[in-house]
């Protein structure tokens, strides 16, 4: 009986080594699936290589499938421990404790003249076309300037075109807002922003505007058409100046018979008692029996050059008109009629004088 019993549980005994051999067995061949408590979820650089890893490549945490992936710009795959806003919030005010006190750093400068600031205020008006810089120094002079409310009573005054707000005789000087207008002039006004004598004149025509402006170039009292009004004194300047050659194109009565050969005398150069005058072009628009109508065209802009040129040719001129300057033409702009210009004829114009 004892061997019998003995053999039960030597029987017993040996299943149960049957058992661990099972999984020696196992453990031998295909690893044990882990139970979900025994399942490691470490996917990083530093995480034990030993247990599975679960989700979609070693890009996914936590085994989710889509689960959150891993900043590749953080050092081993680790995402940083976020802090509280209640720290941020301190760190935040302690900084600005630590800086509250100390001033802007201002780097020197070197260049000369430096250590004043802004721009003379003669050569601030100069640029804005109230004429020369002793002209300017003259305005002051005079009491006619103010800066910020105040007359300047003294010379070398030193301003910020963009800042101070500058005015002569009570009009704002327009340092960087600039404007451009085209005048159809007609005839019996005067080329000049006031007359003493009362004449009618340009200003009357932009009496309702806050900043001064001033014409380009002039046209005698009778002769009509094209007259710019602008606050850019350096592109007025150019558009006057001889060595920018800005074309002006003129529309002149004229009584005939003329010869066919007035067009090259024109070009070839008419004897003056200033010197030679020569035109770019000549066309005859239109006849009617005697009585002709001649475009002319050149550069120069010397006093009352297109009547002395036909003039002296043997063609006194009835009526004169300035059909364009430069690029701005006349078109169907009525007489007396101020006009804005456009951003393309501003461009066009600044073109034209390498603005």
């Amino acid at each position: 009986m004892r061997s019998s019993g003995s053999g039960k549980s030597g029987g017993r005994g040996n299943y149960r080594g049957a058992g661990n051999n099972r999984d020696e067995r196992q453990g031998q061949g295909r690893p044990r699936k882990p139970r979900p408590e025994e399942r490691r979820y470490d996917v990083g650089p530093g995480a034990s290589q030993d247990g599975p890893k679960s989700g979609r490549g070693s890009d996914a945490r936590g085994g989710a499938k889509g689960g959150p992936k891993q900043s590749p710009q953080r050092g081993g795959g680790r995402t940083a421990p976020s802090r509280s806003r209640e720290y941020e919030t301190r760190a935040e005010e302690r900084n600005r404790e630590r800086y509250a006190g100390k001033k802007d750093i201002k780097l020197p400068k070197t260049f000369p003249g430096a250590e004043q600031e802004g721009e003379r205020l003669q050569k601030v008006l100069a640029r804005a076309g109230y004429g020369s810089r002793r002209a300017c120094e003259e305005l002051v002079e005079q009491a006619r300037v103010e800066v910020n409310g105040e007359i300047v009573v003294e010379q070398g005054l030193r301003v910020d075109p963009e800042k101070d707000e500058i005015k002569v005789d009570g009009l704002t000087v327009a340092t960087q807002s600039y404007q451009f207008f085209s005048l159809n002039k007609p005839a019996g006004v005067v080329s000049t922003m006031e007359d003493p004598e009362g004449r009618q004149c340009l200003g009357d025509y932009v009496t309702n505007r806050e900043t001064r402006l001033f014409h380009v170039g002039r046209l005698d009292t009778e002769t009509e058409g094209v007259i710019l009004l602008t606050n850019h004194g350096e592109l007025a300047h150019r558009l006057t100046h001889p060595k920018y050659g800005v074309r002006k194109t003129y529309l002149a009565h004229i009584v005939g018979p003329i010869p066919r050969d007035l067009g090259k005398r024109l070009k070839d150069g008419v004897r003056l008692e200033d010197g030679y005058a020569r035109a770019d072009h000549f066309r005859v628009v239109e006849q009617t029996g005697k009585n002709y109508l001649v475009e002319v065209t050149l550069h120069e802009g010397r006093k009352h050059i297109v009547r002395r040129m036909l003039a002296e040719a043997g063609f006194p001129v009835d009526k004169l008109v300035r059909t364009a300057f430069g690029p701005i033409t006349l078109g169907d702009q009525k007489s007396g009629w101020l006009r804005r210009l456009s951003n393309t004829e501003v461009g066009m114009l600044m073109r034209e004088v390498d603005l």
